[in-house]
């Protein structure tokens, strides 16, 4: 009977340990959720490099990343909505975010108020942390005295079958040059002065489109062609890396468009996402982004690379976001209509 007395205590206490044990375990993997962060991410590695270790120092947060194109993250987010593994969306453009608003909590973070004007986070899910402008890229080598400042300047005959653009039916960057030369030249997205622009530009192309975006600008600094339609970010790192080159703001406006990021609904992590909002638009983050990448901050006190151009020595003009998104396809199609006709 005291055998038995004496193995029933010992079988309680052990119990009560592998019970503490477990217990102790849970804690800790509760305690180490709390210090997590999933951020699914179509940004590229020098902006993630620049701005991931410095919140994880900050914070103390660990940063688990998904990255992918932002179609497919959106895809995603869509099919995990009932049980989300993502807490943030860092990356991608308006009208994806305003397409599917339903995904996305609603936050506005306190340093908003540091953002220029016109970049301020008006919709509720998403906020603004960079921004990326249509621009020309001149081969500087090339061009010798033709004057290339402006859209008009690209008429000219003696850059015929000399500028590289990509397909707007299938090129982001191309589309936004598209719906920025129709804004610049002819004040909307109707209108037969923006049209008919666009109309001897294709006549200028003589037919030549480059494969990708990509290709575009790379074929300019790679002196295959005089100037590229093409955006900021790769434009301003040729220009940082000392290649021939220099970058064009047309005289005509630019079309500045934002990268955002949002707080998946439903995320597992979301006091940890708003921390990641705040800082991606703080002092800090903005200046990373300033000065050891070629993406443009929007904070209005952050610092700025020399390869950049100040935004204040740029005639900037503003993008109907929401009626290009509603109208996207008509645009295009009547885009494709035109270079068809235009190139037979």
């Amino acid at each position: 009977m005291m055998k038995w007395l004496r193995l029933s205590v010992i079988l309680t206490l052990l119990a009560g340990v592998l019970a503490a044990c477990g217990n102790s375990g849970s804690e800790g993997n509760e305690a180490s959720g709390s210090n997590k962060l999933v951020v699914y991410t179509p940004n590229s590695e020098s902006m993630i490099n620049a701005l991931v270790p410095l919140f994880e120092k900050q914070t103390g947060i660990t940063v688990e990343l998904v990255s992918a194109g932002s179609g497919e993250l959106i895809k995603r987010i869509q099919s995990e909505k009932d049980n989300p593994y993502a807490d943030v969306m860092f990356g991608g453009a308006f009208d994806l975010f305003n397409a599917n608003a339903d995904l996305f909590e609603k936050y506005v973070s306190p340093n908003d108020q540091y953002l220029l004007e016109g970049h301020r986070n008006t919709t509720g899910i998403m906020t603004s942390y960079v921004s990326d402008g249509s621009v020309m890229l001149v081969n500087t080598n090339l061009a010798g005295d033709i004057q290339i400042n402006s859209y008009e300047d690209l008429l000219n005959p003696a850059l015929k079958g000399k500028i590289a653009m990509a397909d707007a039916a299938n090129s982001s960057s191309a589309f936004h040059q598209l719906t920025n030369m129709l804004k610049a030249k002819g004040n909307d997205y109707t209108s037969d002065a923006g049209w008919n622009y666009v109309g001897e530009l294709i006549k200028n192309l003589d037919g030549k489109i480059a494969g990708s975006s990509s290709k575009a600008h790379k074929s300019v600094a790679d002196g295959e062609y005089i100037v590229a339609l093409t955006y900021e970010d790769p434009s301003a790192s040729y220009v940082r890396d000392g290649a021939p080159v220099r970058v064009v703001y047309p005289s005509e406006g630019t079309v500045f468009l934002d990268g955002v990021a949002g707080i998946v609904k439903g995320a597992k992590h979301e006091e940890n996402a708003k921390k990641f909002i705040d800082f991606l638009i703080s002092k800090e983050a903005q200046d990373a982004l300033g000065t050891e990448t070629t993406n443009r901050p929007l904070r209005a006190d952050a610092q700025l690379g020399s390869y950049m151009t100040p935004m204040d020595q740029i005639k900037v003009i503003e993008e109907d976001i929401t009626y290009v998104s509603d109208h996207k396809k008509e645009i295009i199609e009547k885009y494709t209509e035109l270079f068809t006709s235009l190139s037979k």
